[in-house]
This record gives structure tokens, sequence and C-alpha cells, in this order.
């Protein structure tokens, strides 16, 4: 089988890596053609994966009707912020692609301007797909070095969801399936925001105490909008919801944590922004859910604040203050 991977970042990279080493034919686009000749000479990916040997027989390049001959599988890797625009311009390509390959989407994000999901991306550009998604406490690296680690592979058909499993998991990459695509999608999507809060926590200074408290009622807020947008609850409760925000919360590879530590410790988040080689999803993520939570009159307070935090102006300490004097409830 020939496996093309539609972006250079991280997490696409550590996917190639794992489908290469299992024996299958491995394709990477990258839109960058610096960074793509950086890793066909180095062997490595500098800039997003370093320290990862990169194996030789990989193809790397910017040309998508290279990459995706002959494939039956095309992953896509590539940054919400920018997946319409890239199908877009590619779509022909893609679309041929339709009756010959699956799809897997292994994008956490939420298009700002539509509030869609990647997979309705997805099918707006190219149309209906064999679609599956891959999500859950994944840090890429890890995957990489050959950690053991667990993800789930969502698809609504039963048959599509056992057949992709079988293609990525290995003695240490162990695959659950689920139909909800959904909760999946959503649960790898807006944890980022909430492992924001609790990097930001973190750079305060505040303990134990604290980061439980988020992730607790972060995993709340998750659920309490997914249900409303027609997830399962128990998705939430899963690897793809429950084990995502945890990894992402406490990992020190945890790229968003890692950017809400740095705000808690004085930087501004505009800067950050602008500085950062990777994407920083849960940023772009909080304004998208915040305007859904709105749209559906759903509360969610740690978005709001972290949202008020990154594009408002108002300080971390602030955020937390009045987090805390909330009017009093039942859990």
């Amino acid at each position: 089988m020939k496996i093309a991977v539609l972006g250079d970042g991280g997490w696409g990279t550590a996917l190639a890596v794992l489908l290469k080493n299992k024996g299958f034919s491995v394709s990477i686009w990258g839109a960058f053609r610096d960074n793509i000749q950086a890793m066909k000479k180095h062997k490595e990916n500098k800039k997003f994966l370093p320290d990862i040997e990169l194996p030789e027989e990989i193809l790397y390049t910017c040309d998508m009707h290279a990459a995706c001959n002959d494939a039956e599988l095309v992953i896509m890797a590539i940054p919400s912020r920018f997946l319409r625009e890239v199908l877009a311009k590619h779509k022909d390509i893609l679309k041929t692609k339709k009756s010959e390959a699956s799809f897997v989407s292994v994008i956490k994000g939420i298009e700002q301007n539509t509030l869609k999901r990647m997979s309705e991306v997805l099918f707006d550009v190219i149309g209906a797909v064999r679609l599956g998604v891959l999500s859950g406490p994944s840090i890429a690296p890890e995957v990489a070095r050959g950690v053991p680690t667990a993800v789930t592979l969502a698809s609504e058909k039963e048959e599509l969801g056992s057949e992709l499993r079988d293609i990525f998991r290995t003695d240490k990459f162990r695959v659950y399936t689920n139909r909800d695509v959904t909760g999946v999608e959503l649960g790898g999507s807006l944890k980022n925001i909430i492992a924001i809060a609790a990097g930001i926590s973190d750079g305060l200074g505040f303990g134990a105490n604290t980061k439980a408290a988020m992730l607790t009622r972060g995993l709340i807020e998750i659920t309490r909008l997914g249900e409303e947008l027609g997830a399962s609850k128990d998705t939430f409760n899963g690897l793809s919801g429950l084990g995502d925000l945890i990894t992402t919360s406490v990992s020190m590879e945890g790229r968003n944590r890692s950017f809400g530590q740095k705000i808690g410790k004085g930087k501004n988040p505009r800067d950050i922004l602008k500085e950062s080689v990777v994407e920083i999803e849960g940023a772009w993520t909080s304004k998208a859910a915040l305007a859904l939570g709105k749209r559906h009159k759903v509360d969610l307070p740690i978005t709001q604040q972290v949202h008020a935090v990154l594009f408002e102006g108002k300080a971390p300490l602030t955020a937390v203050n009045e987090l805390m004097m909330r009017e009093p409830k039942e859990e």
C-alpha cells in the first residue's frame, strides 16, 4: 500500500515514520520547499520533529500529484487554519482520489469562519470520501520514538474503521475504534484550550490543586458543548477526550501547555504566536469554541477566560480570580 501524508509538521512526520517502519510506501507532502529539501537532505525534520531519524525511503515532495500518485490512503495533517486553502488549491488532484483511496484526518481544530470540524471542511471542498479520524493522547516525538501509545480511530462506517485501525496499529501504537466522529474531532480540538489554561496555571506558579480543578472543569466544558453538537458523552471520557486532555496538559512537549506557561510567566501571547514556528491550535480554537458556545447557548467559562487572555489583553491572574469568584453552584 502507498500512503500519502499531507503536512510536514511533527505529527504528520511521526505518523509517516510509524507507517514506513511497518513496511508501507510513504510520501510526505509539504507546502514549504525549504523544509522539504532539508528533510530530504538531513533525514530529519529539524523544524518540527528534531532529533528523530527519518527513514531513507520516504518520498519528500512539494508536488501534490507526486505525493498522491497511486496512494490508497491519504492522511490529512495540515494545520486547521490552512486546510480549506490547501484543499481548494489541489482539489482537482484530491477529487480523483475519492474513488481510489480512503482519507484519515489527524487535524485538531475548528475552522474559525464556518465553525466546522475538519471532516466537514474536507467534505465541503472535496465531497464525500471514505473517512476516518485519528485522535488521542499522542505527543508526536514519543510516537516517533516508539513510546507505547493508545489512540482512537473514528469512522461512521464500522468496516472502514476496522480496516484503518489495522493499517496504523503496531505493538507500540494501539488503536481503538469508535463511530462517534463528531465527539472524537471535538475532543481533540477543544482540549487544547484547556491545556493552555493549565499552562497558564503552571506559569503563575500554582500547584496540583489548581491544575486538577482546571482539567476536571475543563472536561465538563468540553463534554457540555460536545453533547449539544451531537456527540456522545462517553467519547469525552475516553482516549480522544480525557486521555488527550491529560497528556496535552502535563507533557513538557505539549505545545499548547507550553504556550500557556509562557503567558503565565508574563510573555505577551500575541508575540508568542507571531514567533512560533509551530501552530498553537488551541489559540485559534478558542475563538471558534467561544462562537459555538454563544450560538448554542452553552456556558464555557474557562474558554471565555482563555480567549480574553489571548485576544483581549486580560491579565492571567485576573482571569483566574474571576473563575474562582464565579457564582457558587452544584457540581
